[in-house]
């Protein structure tokens, strides 16, 4: 099984051993930097998959080559680490591109539960890029549906609806579930506002004759292909 690769900087070097030891024992492999430029260099050279960054350091501090990094990488998972509390610092960090933020003193444990739990939403992210249903293609996150040549820009209602659909494939979605999840309540109208919507998936999901959103009365609906 291949490890998973962390791009630790941080320029207390005690602070930076214990924590690269500590990843280590839990089956990451960790890269160490002292500064923000030997940073950018190993970010280059090993592609890590996650970036837990020391805010205050030498020569580049971690909010700059966050939004270095940022301008390459969209993606990629960014942890700060810092002594600094003030609100301030905190909005910077998000502002420029970080995913959390970790104020020192931090045990191991939950520095590895936010790391975990970063690469598990990348992850999910990732998958919901590549829902098939059917001939189509489904992007959830750039809620997009896509066939052959055609591709559709849903609205986020019918992106969500679509989700929830083809995560019940072939089984019922409960209405009432439903409406209260995306409408906030199952009154009369959200249920005509929902109709209309399925409508508009069907109409958009007519190109491949295998698929059917099928209205159970009374109950829900069924994606089926």
């Amino acid at each position: 099984m291949t490890k998973i690769k962390i791009l630790l900087a941080e320029d207390e070097a005690s602070l930076g051993m214990i924590v690269k030891e500590s990843l280590e024992s839990r089956d990451f492999t960790v890269f160490l930097a002292s500064n923000g430029e030997e940073a950018f260099k190993i970010y280059q050279k090993e592609t890590p998959e996650i970036l837990v960054l020391d805010v205050m350091m030498p020569k580049k501090d971690g909010f700059t080559l966050a939004k270095e990094i940022r301008q390459e990488n969209k993606r990629i998972p960014i942890i700060f680490l810092t002594a600094k509390s003030q609100t301030s610092d905190v909005l910077e960090g998000f502002q420029l591109g970080g995913n959390d933020y970790l104020k020192k003193p931090f045990s191991m444990e939950e520095l590895i539960v936010r790391i975990k739990s970063l690469l598990n939403r990348i992850e999910f992210q990732t998958n919901l890029e590549a829902i098939e249903i059917g001939k189509y293609h489904f992007n959830f996150t750039k809620q997009t549906l896509s066939f052959n040549e055609k591709t559709f820009q849903l609205t986020s209602r019918e992106a969500e609806l679509l989700f929830q659909l083809s995560e019940k494939k072939n089984e019922l979605l409960d209405r009432t579930f439903i409406l209260n999840k995306l409408w906030g309540n199952d009154d009369f109208f959200n249920a005509r506002s929902m109709d209309v919507f399925i409508s508009k998936l069907r109409k958009k999901l007519q190109y491949d004759p295998t698929i059917q959103i099928i209205n159970v009365r009374g109950f829900g609906y069924k994606l089926i292909y």
